[in-house]
């Protein structure tokens, strides 16, 4: 069952010096419980495709849709509700707040749902939030380091607190903009087996936006860009 679509999708960034077309007349459709990545070289329009899935980014032409939702169509407060509930980032910059533990910084994104978020997942109380900040960062292998701050951690530990903290409020896609850009080898592996397992076991749509032969070989559908244009 088709969960994106877009449809002569456009991106135009306009500089001082000129107009640069990051994306030119894209329609794909992505069906719900994929594991596919977008690849292509430096600027091929990879990541700007997967911030317009992800709703980061602004339509200049075309549209996407989502269950049949019309990113077009929405208003901001609804792109915020769709983006908070249902998509799931992670970034080749981990993005975690430094102050914080692993558990803090998983539980900033059900810090962010509202109420009918929360009575959702089934969480009524801080108790709730805890064991669900811990179970996600044990279906992540990390055990036991849930007081831990980022600067204690490798890594490839750190990636793995951001994969938590994108999935623990149970999302329908996660999106993964090369998200093993600052690993190595055995970190990317790990990172890769991770994802696959969301993939399989939670029937979790798994979009990656990489050109790293690692992901490219892992997973079942590649869609490749370039200069914009799928290819």
């Amino acid at each position: 069952m088709e969960l994106f679509r877009t449809q002569n999708l456009t991106k135009i960034y306009v500089t001082e010096s000129e107009n640069v077309k990051a994306l030119n007349d894209v329609s794909i459709k992505i069906d719900r419980g994929e594991l596919l990545a977008i690849s292509g070289r430096s600027g091929s329009g990879k990541t700007t495709l997967l911030n317009l899935l992800g709703l980061l980014d602004s339509i200049t032409e075309g549209d996407v849709f989502m269950n049949d939702i019309s990113f077009g169509s929405l208003n901001n407060k609804a792109k915020s509700k769709i983006r908070r509930d249902d998509i799931g980032m992670i970034f080749q910059a981990y993005n975690l707040i430094p102050v914080l533990t692993a558990e803090e910084n998983v539980e900033l994104a059900l810090n962010a749902l509202d109420k009918e978020g929360l009575m959702r997942l089934g969480i009524n109380n801080k108790a709730d939030k805890r064991n669900f900040c811990i179970e996600s960062l044990q279906s992540v292998g990390l055990f036991n380091l849930e007081n831990r701050r980022p600067h204690e951690l490798s890594g490839g530990q750190q990636q793995r607190i951001s994969i938590a903290r994108a999935i623990v409020k149970q999302p329908k896609v996660l999106l993964a903009d090369e998200p093993t850009a600052n690993l190595d080898k055995e970190n990317s592996m790990n990172v890769i087996d991770i994802i696959q397992k969301l993939n399989e076991e939670m029937k979790l749509t798994c979009i990656y936006s990489s050109h790293d032969k690692l992901i490219l070989e892992s997973v079942k559908r590649i869609i490749k860009l370039e200069d914009g244009s799928v290819c």
